[in-house]
């Protein structure tokens, strides 16, 4: 998929990506509408997973996958 993305694709992507990992509802939310045109770019990967050891509960995670620079 040879999409290009736009400047605030690319800001959003630079964002998530300095800060490793995060949970999706910690992204601001004028930037959360991007993440799933990135996650079908193939520039992100959503996963699930507990935050504490005794959380019940999963939150869910965004990442960068590892490819290069922009």
């Amino acid at each position: 998929m040879s999409r290009k993305l736009t400047e605030f694709e690319k800001k959003v992507y630079d964002f998530i990506k300095e800060h490793n990992e995060m949970i999706v509802s910690n992204v601001p939310k004028n930037m959360s509408g991007a993440i799933p045109n990135l996650i079908n770019a193939g520039l992100l990967e959503r996963f699930r997973k507990p935050t504490s050891p005794w959380a019940s509960k999963k939150k869910t995670f965004v990442k960068v996958i590892n490819k290069k620079r922009l």
